[in-house]
């Protein structure tokens, strides 16, 4: 053993750094997991997806409403916000991402007149995290509310599926979000909701310390499972065989398809402007 084996022997074990997308990349494929954070350069992706444009166009809008001053906080500003931050990436053409933007102008400022603007959130694109023994663990929440004594994760969607109880419980995301707010705040925070602006449903689901402790084991075993990929390709396991493709009929949405000809062979690529939820309607103000 050499000297500096000798110094490391008794150093702890480094921790695997982990957010939300990084977590669910593994989980979802690892080969896909590979591409985006092992190789060095990463290859390239495929065109931007419009859906994602729309994403991130209403999530800064509504960050900057939240920074206005409270006077200005009315559903028209909420609106103008959308056309300022506006993306006009993956649409099939300029006719499409301008009836697009105005689509989220209107689901905005419809959102905009549910919400009261003197109610100040805890955090707006709120960064927190947490360590544990082997994660350290870190996460940005679209909007942090104080309800009462305790915090509630309030995560945004503009996606076409339309949500049910089961995705704000399953989410690991949340469930990491809600137990990284509780430890940098010091606050009870167990409630996280994920409100659907193209239908204006909020779903909400409330955990228990248990459930969020399960949840945080969950990110455990796949940040394991993930940490453990190096040392066995430098033991001479198959690269292939560490990070190996999850094929299926998602891989029609990877931004890696072209690199990987499993991926290709499950679904074939998916339009640029697929994902957006042109048949979607609001919700009923009395439902």
């Amino acid at each position: 053993m050499t000297a500096t084996q000798l110094d490391l022997a008794g150093m702890p074990a480094r921790l695997f750094s982990a957010t939300p997308s990084r977590l669910s990349t593994w989980l979802d494929c690892p080969r896909r997991y590979k591409f985006v954070y092992v190789d060095r350069p990463p290859p390239a992706k495929g065109p931007p997806w419009a859906h994602n444009s729309v994403g991130a166009s209403v999530h800064a809008a509504l960050a900057a409403w939240w920074s206005l001053p409270v006077q200005r906080r009315t559903p028209v500003s909420a609106g103008a916000l959308v056309r300022s931050k506006w993306i006009g990436l993956g649409f099939r053409d300029d006719e499409q991402a301008l009836q697009w933007r105005e689509r989220a102008v209107e689901m905005v400022s419809a959102y905009a007149e549910r919400l009261d603007p003197y109610d100040e959130p805890v955090g707006v694109e709120r960064t927190v995290a947490m360590r544990t023994p082997t994660l350290a663990f870190s996460g940005r929440i679209d909007r942090l509310d104080r309800r009462g004594n305790e915090l509630v994760v309030v995560d945004y969607k503009t996606g076409r599926h339309v949500l049910t109880t089961d995705d704000a419980r399953g989410s690991l995301a949340l469930a990491l979000y809600a137990a990284a707010a509780a430890r940098t705040l010091r606050t009870r925070c167990l409630a996280v909701e994920l409100h659907h602006l193209p239908t204006g449903r909020v779903v909400r689901w409330e955990h228990t310390e248990a459930t969020l402790d399960r949840q945080l084991g969950r990110a455990h075993d796949i940040a394991a499972e993930a940490a453990a990929a190096p040392a066995r390709i430098a033991t001479g396991e198959d690269v292939d065989a560490v990070y190996p493709p999850r094929a299926g009929p998602m891989c029609g949405w990877c931004d890696f398809a072209a690199h990987c000809a499993e991926g290709r062979a499950a679904a074939a690529p998916r339009a640029s402007w697929a994902g957006l939820a042109e048949d979607i309607a609001p919700l009923d103000d009395e439902d």
